[in-house]
């Protein structure tokens, strides 16, 4: 791993008093609306870009959905071969769902006056019909920005008028949210679609549900647009987990950057391939996993608009699925479900969304033969950066990974000086995609000159693997000690009581923050006094004393994003308890951190 300084001098001003030079005609946006190109950051904010391998070149004109619908990549009879299919009946190949995307590109253009650079708001459960709708809008030169299906009114009002949406696609059965969200005053030109199901659990249509009555009059053929690399085709939110939801935007180039660089590099997949997986096509993790890598190598998804992790075993088995993408909460809920579900034909998981507990693979390696990729990625930076193949992790115990080639990664102090091996620090990151925040003065902290500063703390061995330490603003200080809560709750997951927990800092007028664990208990315990003393003894056995939890919390779940990560900042502040009062510590606890 590389590990220069990535701040050499000064952060650099964003002002010029200089005109921009001509852009060159290969080099012009598509765009009639620039909106969105109007409001990214000033050139000296945005994050260098590494194009250095050969499979990172790209032509100056590109349109990725015609890049993931016809190829180059993957096998040379797509057009026949099985593309997407659902638990509700659907099995469309590549020439099917182009011939869906054309129809549907021919409606935003001819039926709902899109032109390029339009922001269309794309409300749907992961099925079919959504992603031949995000196709189509990237086809016909549009900007995708896609939804999570819990968001609420208020919610999609802040997503509506941060990217002056103008068009909207809906789901019938999610459209009251937005009817309520539209009702705050904004103009969406809205055309909602009834996403296929089974006769016995189809939702009632929505009086307005008219898009495939429209694409009935179409034609099966479109000319995508012929837009520029580097045009962006992509507005996504991030979970906000942190503070209002920032606009990460990304371009046709980006897109195709992700595709050759994480599946080619890491995964290793193929066209004979057949993904599945949980997270929502609207979180950039899931857009990866279920859209763009399997299409773009020919290869086939199973998309399932309802995905509990026992539905996801279920469907593993139904499709004989080989790629699964997912997150360390649904591989350890698969691994503790009975139901003899069968897994065989799985050869390559993913893990990413949330830090992966060593306890989690082990148990997955165990219950099927397989192991996890664990990757680390971002909304900021489209997806996984730092990964780690199973077969790794044997010999690097606790390990995240390295960088996906065409990355590099430096960890850094606050100063932006690299730190030595062995410290924990700022993960610094540059590659072939990067953070280009919407209209947002947010910029300046995540971007440094060229290097994106993701938020996470981590340290590096001497190999050039890096170690997950925490998210920075999730680190807990206590009595002068820095605490990671991803090693507290790595150890508590291996107590058989622990389903989940979480691990956050909670006031202290002694240490000024402790250690506070909210536990969501396995089947068959309950909250008692004794379990806390037993969880604390149990930590203070596995790990340096000072870091045990001194309070412990009981709760049914953890709060959650719609992408599946905690929301810590929910559990800050929480009482404490012991299944009946007053959390307790340990005798002599207060004495831990001075003689560790």
């Amino acid at each position: 791993m590389s590990n220069p300084s990535p701040f050499p001098s000064p952060l650099p001003s964003s002002s010029s008093s200089s005109s921009p030079p001509p852009v060159p005609p290969q080099l012009r946006t598509a765009h009639l609306d620039t909106f969105v190109q109007d409001r990214l950051p000033p050139a000296s904010l945005q994050p260098d870009t590494l194009l250095d391998l050969p499979t990172l070149r790209f032509p100056t004109r590109l349109n990725c959905a015609t890049e993931l619908l016809e190829g180059p990549s993957g096998p040379a009879d797509r057009a026949g071969r099985l593309a997407v299919l659902s638990p509700h009946g659907v099995r469309w190949t590549y020439a099917e769902l182009l011939a869906t995307v054309s129809r549907i590109a021919h409606v935003l253009t001819e039926d709902m006056g899109l032109v390029p650079g339009n922001r269309v708001l794309l409300r749907g459960s992961n099925t079919p019909m959504l992603v031949a709708i995000w196709l189509a809008v990237v086809r016909a030169g549009g900007v995708v920005v896609a939804t999570m299906p819990l968001l609420r009114a208020k919610e999609l009002a802040y997503v509506i008028d941060k990217a002056r949406i103008t068009h909207a696609l809906c789901e019938s059965a999610l459209g009251a949210e937005l009817e309520s969200a539209r009702a705050e005053g904004s103009r969406l030109r809205t055309m909602y679609f009834r996403a296929e199901a089974s006769a016995d659990e189809a939702p009632e249509p929505h009086p307005d549900a008219d898009l495939d009555r429209a694409m009935a009059g179409h034609p099966d053929w479109f000319a995508p647009v012929d837009t520029a690399a580097t045009d962006p085709c992509l507005v996504a939110f991030t979970s906000g987990t942190t503070g209002m939801p920032k606009a990460t935007v990304h371009s046709h180039r980006d897109v195709m950057a992700v595709c050759s660089s994480f599946p080619q590099h890491v995964l290793r997949a193929t066209g004979d391939d057949r993904f599945i997986g949980t997270p929502s096509l609207a979180f950039t993790y899931g857009l990866g996993g279920l859209l763009l890598f399997p299409l773009h190598i020919g290869a086939s998804v199973v998309l399932l608009d309802r995905a509990s992790p026992q539905q996801l075993a279920r469907a593993i088995d139904e499709f004989r699925a080989t790629v699964c993408f997912s997150g360390p909460t649904a591989y350890r809920a698969m691994c503790m479900d009975p139901a003899p579900y069968g897994m065989s034909s799985l050869r390559e998981c993913v893990s990413a969304g949330e830090p992966l507990p060593p306890v989690t693979r082990k148990m997955w390696k165990q219950r099927t033969g397989h192991d996890l990729i664990d990757g680390l990625g971002s909304t900021e930076m489209l997806h996984i950066f730092i990964a780690m193949r199973g077969d790794e992790a044997a010999t690097r115990p606790g390990a995240l990974g390295r960088p996906v080639p065409g990355y590099l990664a430096a960890i850094v102090d606050d100063a932006g000086r690299p730190l030595p091996y062995g410290e924990v620090g700022a993960l610094a990151v540059k590659g072939p995609t990067g953070c280009r925040y919407l209209d947002d003065d947010r910029q300046v902290d995540y971007v440094r000159n060229g290097w994106n500063l993701t938020g996470d703390a981590c340290w590096a061995d001497k190999d050039g693997y890096l170690h997950y330490h925490a998210r920075l603003d999730d680190m807990i200080v206590s009595a002068g000690y820095n605490i990671s809560p991803v090693e507290v709750e790595a150890t508590l997951l291996t107590h058989p009581a622990v389903r989940e927990c979480a691990a956050v800092a909670a006031p202290d007028d002694e240490r000024g923050t402790v250690v506070q664990a909210h536990v969501v208990l396995a089947k068959g315990y309950t909250p008692s006094r004794a379990l806390v003393l037993e969880l604390q003894q149990f930590s203070k056995t596995e790990m340096a004393p000072y870091k045990y939890p001194r309070l412990i919390s009981f709760c049914d779940a953890l709060p959650r994003a719609g992408t599946g990560k905690v929301q810590r900042f929910r559990l800050r502040g929480a009482a404490a308890d012991d299944g009946s009062g007053p959390s307790a510590e340990l005798e002599g606890a207060a004495g831990d951190a001075a003689s560790a």
